[in-house]
Formats: C-alpha cells, sequence, structure tokens
C-alpha cells in the first residue's frame, strides 16, 4: 500500500487537476444544457466529459508508468503512459464525432435555446477554469523542459517546448487549449443566437468544437504513437547528457551515444573511451562514479555504460555531434 501511495505521488499533477477540474465542469454544463435546450453547450458538456474521462485515465497511467523496472520489464513501464494516451485519442475521437454529428443536426433543424444568463453564466465558469486548467499545464511544460521562462514568457515557451514535455502534460494542455476555446465559441454563439437571432451558429459552434477535439485527437494520436515507437532525446538533451560524460578528468571520448525517451524521462546508452593505463578495477570505480552522475539527472531514468580504452581519434564532437 505504501508503494502505491509513494507512485500516486508521482502521478502527473496537471492531468489529476484537469480530471478533477472538467467532472465539475461536465456536470454544470449538462446541467445547463438539459435545461436550456442549447446545443453549445450539450457540445461543451461532451468535451469536458471526454476530458475528465481521458485524464482520469492517463493519470492512473502515469502513476503505472513509475513503477520500477523488473526483471520481466528491465526497461521499465515509461512508455505505458502513451498506450493509456492512445486509449484516451480514442475517446476524444468518439466524443469528437457525437459532436459534429449533433452540430450537423443543429444545422439542418435549428433548435431554440432558453435561459440565456444559466448558459452565459456557466460559460464564463468554464473559460476561467479551463483556462486556469491550461496555465498549469503551461507552468509543468516549462518545468518539466527546464526552461527560465517566467511570467507572460510562459505562455509563448510553453509553445515552444510542447515537444518536450511528459505525455500526460501535452495532452492536458492541447486538451484544454480547445476546452478553453470551445467554451469562447459557445459563449459567442449564444450571445449571438439570443441578440441578432442568428440560429445557425448554434450548429456551427458545435461542429467547430467538435473539429478541434479531431484535431487534438490527431495531434496526441500521433505523439504517443512516436513514443511508443521510440523517439530520440532532443539535441539539447543529447548535448548535456554527452557534457556530463566528457567533463569528468578521466574521460577521452565518447565513441556513440544513444538516448531514447520513455515515457517522461529518458534511457542513455553510451560508448566510453578512458584514458590509456587504467586497470580493469579502476575502470570500474569510473564507470559507476560515471552511472552515478548521469542518475542525478532527473531526466534520465537508466544508464548503460560500455567502456574500452582511447584509440587516439576523436569521434565525439568532430562532426558537431557523433
Amino acid at each position: 500500500m505504501a508503494n502505491w501511495i509513494a507512485l500516486i505521488k508521482k502521478g502527473n499533477t496537471s492531468s489529476a487537476v484537469a480530471s478533477l477540474g472538467n467532472t465539475g465542469l461536465a456536470i454544470i454544463k449538462a446541467i445547463a444544457a438539459s435545461v436550456s435546450g442549447s446545443g453549445t453547450m450539450f457540445a461543451s458538456a461532451m468535451h469536458s466529459v471526454a476530458d475528465a474521462i481521458n485524464q482520469a485515465f492517463v493519470f492512473f497511467g502515469s502513476v503505472l508508468a513509475e513503477k520500477a523496472p523488473t526483471r520481466r520489464f528491465p526497461t521499465g513501464f515509461g512508455r505505458v503512459i502513451n498506450l493509456f494516451c492512445m486509449v484516451a485519442v480514442i475517446v476524444v475521437t468518439v466524443m469528437a464525432y457525437e459532436t459534429i454529428l449533433k452540430g450537423y443536426k443543429l444545422l439542418k433543424y435549428p433548435e431554440e435555446a432558453s435561459n440565456f444568463w444559466l448558459n452565459v453564466i456557466v460559460l464564463l465558469i468554464a473559460v476561467a477554469i479551463d483556462g486556469a486548467i491550461l496555465i498549469k499545464a503551461m507552468k509543468e511544460i516549462v518545468k518539466e523542459s527546464r526552461s527560465e521562462a517566467k511570467g507572460l514568457a510562459v505562455i509563448p515557451a510553453a509553445f515552444r517546448n510542447a515537444g518536450r514535455a511528459a505525455p500526460p502534460t501535452r495532452l492536458v494542455f492541447y486538451e484544454d487549449i480547445v476546452a478553453t476555446m470551445g467554451a469562447l465559441f459557445a459563449l459567442v454563439a449564444i450571445v449571438c443566437t439570443q441578440f441578432l437571432n442568428i440560429r445557425i451558429l448554434d450548429g456551427i459552434a458545435t461542429i467547430l468544437i467538435g473539429c478541434l477535439m479531431v484535431f487534438v485527437a490527431f495531434k496526441v494520436g500521433y505523439d504517443n504513437m512516436v513514443g511508443l515507437i521510440g523517439v530520440a532525446a532532443p539535441k539539447d538533451i543529447e548535448d548535456r547528457v554527452a557534457g556530463l560524460i566528457v567533463s569528468d578528468p578521466d574521460v577521452a571520448d565518447v565513441t556513440r551515444l544513444r538516448i531514447v525517451q520513455e515515457g517522461r524521462t529518458y534511457h542513455v546508452e553510451a560508448y566510453i573511451e578512458l584514458r590509456k593505463g587504467f586497470t580493469l578495477a579502476d575502470a570500474g570505480l569510473v564507470k559507476q562514479r560515471l552511472r552515478s552522475k548521469l542518475l542525478g539527472d532527473p531526466d534520465l531514468s537508466d544508464v548503460t555504460l560500455g567502456l574500452t580504452e582511447d584509440d587516439g581519434v576523436r569521434t565525439w564532437g568532430s562532426d558537431g555531434g557523433n
């Protein structure tokens, strides 16, 4: 039990907060949609339901991904989160289909919505909550990518470094961009329908929300498919790891360096040349020291090192890398 509590504490914070927030929003929106008959409110409620289910599911996946490696799974469970995110993509796709279908029906048979102020208040609450979750996700991206951005600089930094964030954080980020925009679309549609009597906007806004959900499904699905296959680390991660290795006074060269992303962390495989004259015992101590140094980096979860004697030929850095 204690182990599971420790794992839960390591779970992705953004997905847990997003799940709780969207659960509350889904309930409020569903009640408003049933009372008012608004199609855009229904679409927004469907989106919140999808987000709540997804984020709870993904949070559970992020907890499992933190399990330590076993004899059967020696590289750990990092890619489990990619699998959970792929299942979340299916949920979003189904909800997107239902939302677009609802929008198409509203275009053919526009419905008159009631309780205008109820819809407006609910959607303003939705914009506030989804916006707060989006800001939380942006801050997590900045933290996970080790960006130094602060204040308003967090926004462009989040978009720029989203690909380097953990899969659950990316999912929250993309989904809440759509959620916030969807709530704004719904708000505009309801206001225009009320004061301009353009009922067709209800269907248009509903379809737009559905299309945004399709975009999220495609983007998140692609990112996690790449993660399941195994994707190389970004150049700055590679340079940082190489810098840690070559900074050791006993290292002469790096002949091969391969870094693969596993969930939110990276696995390192490196072949290193040591200065000439080391005994086998001394080389073992250097290897142990290097491995401890690399594992001290919070972005690295597994390190495999191979050692050999310096051959006098410079390999790493001779062409800007290996």
